[in-house]
């Protein structure tokens, strides 16, 4: 795939994804704005990062790592035909395997509530609530993991916005059956949280939250259902007829089974130490658990845009590169991704820990959602955001072993992170008392050099992938770090008004050009070379008036 095709397909899943993120985060302010950041939303929080926790490992992370290369290949290989046979049986085995583990995730959700949030038990209730929402949630893991597959499909043949597109439909589904459910099951608790809104001094029935919740809960597994059927049609497009085939002896099958297994691991790294950190942080009492899950959902934003797109288009190319021995080609295509994940990524990074309070304030602070939530959030935003371009960094390289059939090694790297993190986190809240930043710092920390170890033992075994990638870095940081210092003034300038929601959205409009624009000017100054390549005012201009002549 040529440079500007490479660009080009990212920007589409980009862009695709952008508006899955904002969808995404009308979600988290719904919920936000209904229960606030205390016992509800963390008893949510926990119930769902159980099913997302599978998502990520077995249907998004490990079958993706796995099963777009075999995929590909056979398609290479051994035509269309053969092609859908394999994606049958592995769309039946899913059907199976997941299926179980869906109906032993609803019996054992107890045990599992009390593996990853034991401090709920100390109020009476919470931990109650968070199994039966958890029990209601996990049928979303089958319905994910099977649009996983029809996503890496779709990829394959070059169809990225419709996948990309699908997780919108999942968001829009959760919020419009969410409401409709909650409004249903606790009329009097959704209009008296309404009526606040718009300035009305009613009392909130908090006695009424747990049902309300049952039925965003319910909404969210709607949406999952709704994921999955939007990518019918493309598929249906693509050549695909579902047969009922079984075939865990095909070859195929097998390899795709034996990448699973340590792909598992390999990708494990970012959702476990999520999971370690909703752990750590059930035990400070109501909010932390909530205000982790607020920072993420914003500091993932920039890693879907930038990392998951690149991956998702990169990684066909960089497949058939491998598979082809065209290791020029390989090293190219990979090296050219992380550029790019660094010349966007690090700058986001910069931007989110700089204006994380306006940010969080002006989408979040509304409802039962207050000042110190708000506080509280960003501190952890801008922990989080440290370790952005790590997060993204590794949705390159771990794929890039997996298209070499080396699985072993983002496993093992994965398994030491995991350990690290804990200790971290540990040491975080126990030896230097940090609360919830700390959890959010440790995990930016493993991130970084997760990636790091991935990269340099992937140069060891590849040689250089861009000589000038180290020059770029340090111009992007230059560059950024101008960028962060002019708005941070701009910030502390308008910080002397009143922190309402029209100051609030006054300084997001107003530091996001002044550093996007100071980032721009800078990094042309310093050399960075993709910025050349972006057309200038002028050439804007030049390009309109040539549009407009006869």
């Amino acid at each position: 795939m040529a440079e500007p095709r490479l660009r080009r397909s990212a920007g589409i899943v980009g862009v695709a994804v952008l508006g899955s993120r904002i969808a995404g985060l009308a979600r988290e302010i719904v919920f936000a704005t209904l229960f606030g950041a205390g016992r509800e939303l963390d008893a949510f929080i926990a119930a769902f990062r159980i099913p997302n926790l599978f998502r990520d490992l077995f249907a998004e992370g490990a079958l993706s790592a796995a099963f777009v290369p075999t995929f590909a290949r056979t398609l290479d290989r051994d035509g269309q035909e053969a092609a859908w046979r394999l994606a049958n049986r592995v769309l039946n085995g899913l059907l199976l395997v997941v299926g179980t583990i869906t109906l032993l995730g609803v019996v054992f959700a107890p045990f599992l509530v009390d593996l990853i949030a034991p401090g709920f038990r100390s109020d009476p209730g919470k931990a109650e609530l968070t199994i039966l929402l958890a029990r209601i949630l996990f049928p979303f893991l089958l319905f994910i993991a099977l649009a996983a597959v029809a996503m890496g499909v779709l990829n394959t043949f070059g169809v990225f916005g419709i996948p990309a597109s699908a997780s919108t439909f999942f968001n829009l589904g959760s919020i419009g059956v969410g409401l409709a459910c909650a409004t249903a099951l606790a009329p009097d608790y959704v209009w008296a949280v309404g009526s606040r809104l718009f300035g009305h001094a009613t009392a909130i029935p908090t006695d009424r939250a747990g049902p309300a919740l049952v039925g965003m809960a319910i909404g969210t597994l709607a949406g999952g259902a709704l994921q999955c059927l939007v990518q019918l049609p493309a598929l249906v497009r693509a050549g695909f007829r579902y047969r009922l085939v079984a075939g865990f002896r095909d070859p195929a099958v097998a390899e795709i089974l034996g990448l699973m297994a340590p792909a598992t691991i390999g990708v494990a790294a970012v959702q476990v130490n999520v999971v370690v950190n909703t752990y750590f942080a059930s035990t400070l009492g109501n909010g932390p658990v909530s205000w982790l899950s607020v920072a993420f959902r914003l500091m993932y934003l920039p890693i879907g845009m930038f990392g998951v797109a690149l991956g998702t288009v990169a990684l066909p190319s960089v497949v058939r590169a491998a598979s082809r021995g065209d290791m020029e080609q390989f090293r190219r295509h990979v090296g050219e991704a992380l550029r790019l994940v660094i010349l966007l990524c690090v700058p986001a990074a910069v931007g989110l820990a700089v204006a994380s309070r306006p940010v969080i304030a002006f989408i979040y602070e509304h409802g039962r959602f207050g000042p110190e939530d708000t506080r509280a959030a960003a501190l952890a935003l801008s922990a989080y955001a440290i370790g952005l371009t790590g997060y993204a960094a590794i949705k390159i390289l771990g794929p890039a072993f997996y298209a070499l059939k080396d699985a072993g090694t983002p496993m093992r790297v994965s398994l030491s992170s995991v350990f690290t993190n804990l200790v971290l986190n540990w040491s975080a809240l126990n030896l230097l008392g940090l609360g919830h930043g700390g959890l959010a710092l440790s995990t930016s920390l493993v991130a970084l050099s997760n990636s790091a170890v991935l990269y340099r033992r992937l140069v060891r075994r590849m040689g250089s992938l861009d000589s000038d990638l180290f020059r770029h870095t340090t111009r992007t940081l230059l560059a950024s770090a101008l960028m962060g210092g002019v708005s941070w003034a701009w910030l502390a300038w308008l910080g002397r008004s009143p922190h309402t929601t029209a100051a609030e959205l006054l300084r997001v409009v107003t530091v996001i050009p002044l550093g996007g624009g100071t980032f721009y000017a800078a990094g042309r100054a310093l050399g960075i070379a993709e910025l050349a390549d972006l057309p200038s005012p002028r050439r804007w201009r030049a390009t309109l008036l040539e549009r407009r002549s006869p």
